[in-house]
């Protein structure tokens, strides 16, 4: 029999990369299907049986076939599991994210109304413990950022797209929700409400500045700005998933470093106020001066948010085995963070010199409008004002994000079928308008940041490290395993502390809106 030349040999053919397969989705928008029955794996990949040991005694014809085969199992070969709900969900029913959109959207996120109260907190911490709180509690929480991201995929076959998600992996189903939700669904609907009290609230001022005594006839009342700018979220909210809020979350982006930047210049530029002093706020008894700085040293927890959103941004970026999505999700969320640093650092430590012990409970913007209004020109005094308002708008759609999902998960799974548009405008126009009534009736949430950077204070700072040893399963008793226990232990003892201090604080001031005082 004649032996056919090695070159006539037949070889797979080299196949373009693709994602997982998709289909189309009620808002246009293109997602993965689940995996089918024979693709379903555990921890097993489909080319750990290709290995050079394996390879060794194969001849050359035979060898080039299998590496082939190999490669187009690297690039096709995503055997992840996926829920066919996800396809139907707005977190998930796009999958086309990218480093970029991770910035954004961290970004957006990690820098809002929080950042400004920072002043607030050195007034009772004073420079060296300021300072070093700050930078302890960033790296801190830079570090959980990074637990999260790898935990995304951490179990082969398994994405956990959601916070809850994971925490049920790891703690258990009934643990984890009972120690996740609440945290989560208030640095969801919480962080929104406030954002209506916020920005309602600035868009006041921001029309008192610029129409001045001309305009003062008959003014909208408080109640009635909040409801101008929960209208403006209602419509902005009808975006359909994640992904498409992206240039939002840009605008946010862009909004918050502004004037971030133009509050503490601005303040710094101008003449100090002469009675100054940067010795910490001097109170009657220790125990008042122990909860202070327990509710100061909360203000700084809080100003880190974002954690409870991490999955959900990276769950919106494609993955293969070859192109994970921790790698354009982490270096997305590294640009993000030194952004978010450029911001935080410069408004707690310039606000402090621009106005020390003085600095007025509601924080920046209070401090510039109460010392420096006639100092500085209208016209800038005015921009500072719309872009905290932008900011807020952009900020509560991907607060809210979690919410719209969890609504539509209910419907979904009820009707085994995806939200219409009428259905889905139904759940935000509701969402915005209940958000609206709890900002009306609590008017102080907006007031409560030691007391919330205490109660979510686990969800950055403990169980990203707790989950860590439950999934990773760090080697017993070594350093691994010790350092993540104690962090995390350490994450809840400062929660519990935090939280009696702020606590303390609300019952001290009682109850008073601090972040503005809106004529």
């Amino acid at each position: 029999m004649e032996e056919r030349p090695e070159t006539e040999l037949i070889s797979i053919p080299a196949t373009p990369r693709v994602s997982t397969p998709e289909i189309q989705t009620p808002s246009g928008q293109r997602s993965p299907r689940p995996a089918s029955k024979e693709a379903k794996s555990s921890a097993w990949t489909p080319t750990s049986f290709i290995s050079p040991r394996f390879l060794s005694p194969i001849g050359t014809p035979m060898k080039r076939v299998l590496i082939n085969m190999k490669g187009y199992l690297e690039e096709v070969g995503h055997l992840t599991k996926l829920n066919p709900q996800d396809a139907w969900l707005p977190i998930t029913e796009s999958r086309n994210g990218n480093a970029h959109y991770a910035a954004f959207h961290n970004l957006n996120a990690g820098v809002g109304f929080q950042a400004l109260v920072l002043p607030v907190a050195f007034s009772f911490l004073g420079w060296s413990w300021g300072t070093l709180s700050l930078t302890i509690a960033y790296c801190w929480q830079l570090y959980t950022l990074w637990i999260l991201v790898q935990l995304h995929e951490a179990v082969p076959g398994k994405r956990y797209n959601r916070y809850v998600e994971l925490a049920q992996a790891a703690f258990g189903e009934r643990l984890g929700v009972w120690l996740a939700l609440f945290p989560t669904v208030y640095l969801s609907a919480g962080t929104a409400t406030a954002l209506i009290l916020i920005g309602g609230e600035t868009m006041k001022l921001f029309f008192q500045i610029v129409c001045g005594p001309l305009c003062s006839s008959n003014p909208l009342t408080t109640v009635e700005w909040y409801l101008v700018f929960t209208s403006l979220c209602i419509v902005l909210s009808q975006l359909p998933n994640l992904n498409s809020i992206a240039g939002l979350s840009l605008v946010g982006a862009v909004t918050a470093i502004t004037y971030s930047t133009m509050v503490w210049v601005l303040s710094v530029s101008q003449t100090r106020p002469p009675t100054i002093s940067y010795e910490p706020i001097s109170l009657p008894s220790s125990a008042a001066t122990f909860f202070s700085v327990m509710n100061a040293l909360g203000i700084i927890a809080f100003a880190f948010r974002g954690h409870n959103l991490v999955l959900e941004i990276q769950a919106t970026m494609p993955s293969t085995f070859k192109h994970p999505a921790h790698v354009p999700m982490w270096r997305g969320a590294k640009v993000a963070y030194f952004f978010i640093a450029l911001c935080l650092f410069p408004i707690a430590i310039g606000g402090f010199w621009a106005y020390g012990n003085l600095m007025p409970s509601g924080g920046m913007l209070n401090a510039l409008y109460a010392f420096h209004s006639h100092d500085i020109p209208r016209g800038l005094l005015a921009l500072a004002f719309l872009l905290v308002v932008f900011n807020c708008l952009s900020s509560f759609q991907i607060y809210s994000m979690p919410a719209f999902d969890s609504f539509e998960a209910g419907y979904t799974s009820r009707t085994n079928r995806p939200c219409s548009i009428w259905v889905r405008s139904g759940f935000r126009v509701f969402y915005g308008f209940v958000s609206f009534f709890i900002g009306v009736a609590l008017p102080f949430l907006s007031s409560l940041a030691g007391l919330l950077g205490g109660l979510t204070l686990p969800v950055t700072f403990a169980y990203p490290c707790f989950m860590w040893v439950l999934i990773k399963r760090p080697t017993k008793y070594s350093f691994n395993w010790y350092f993540h226990w104690i962090l995390g232990w350490l994450g809840v003892a400062f929660s519990l502390a935090f939280s009696i201090g702020g606590i303390w604080s609300i019952v001290e001031n009682g109850l008073k809106l601090k972040f503005f005082k809106p004529n």
